[in-house]
């Protein structure tokens, strides 16, 4: 699973880029508005967490961006804006969920995973138990597959909807 981190502190862009990465997931990171939309564009990740005061271009209006072509790709901003209108505001903007800093890593990863799994309970009425296909153990509620070695991988949306397909 892809995630894009945009956050223009580059302590809090590199610690969740680390932590994610170490958990299995594949992430890229932009430290601006602009780059983010780039890298969204170029990369077209499963997951996008926001900062919403960056520079170039906010992270409302990269999230707006990015629904106007995408209702799909999961948003979560992370911002120290700790009022509620920013939280009902990037909420109205669609965002997926809203995270007030500080936090903790752990709690981010815990989020991105509850979002997905809602995701997919919602995205369709399709097969949602773990099946085998030779060798391979998928779990679409975790988005992990295990072989028969033990090996566990991720497993990205647009992986498993192709895995479900066939």
């Amino acid at each position: 699973m892809k995630v894009l981190v945009a956050e223009d502190d580059s302590y809090t862009r590199k610690g969740l880029l680390d932590f994610l990465g170490h958990d299995g997931y594949e992430t890229i990171g932009a430290s601006n508005g602009e780059e983010a939309l780039q890298l969204y564009e170029s990369e077209r990740p499963d997951v996008v967490c926001l900062d919403v005061m960056m520079p170039k271009v906010s992270g409302y209006d990269v999230c707006k961006k990015i629904r106007s072509q995408d209702s799909q790709t999961l948003i979560l901003f992370i911002s120290a804006k700790s009022e509620e209108i920013n939280t009902v505001l990037g909420l109205e903007l669609d965002a997926d969920d809203f995270i007030v800093k500080p936090f903790g890593v752990r709690a981010v990863q815990a989020r991105i995973s509850a979002v997905t799994r809602r995701c997919l309970a919602r995205a369709s009425s399709q097969q949602q138990d773990d099946f085998t296909m030779a060798n391979l153990r998928v779990s679409p509620l975790r988005l992990r597959a295990t072989r028969d070695d033990d090996t566990t991988i991720a497993v990205s949306l647009r992986d498993l909807k192709i895995l479900m397909l066939l």
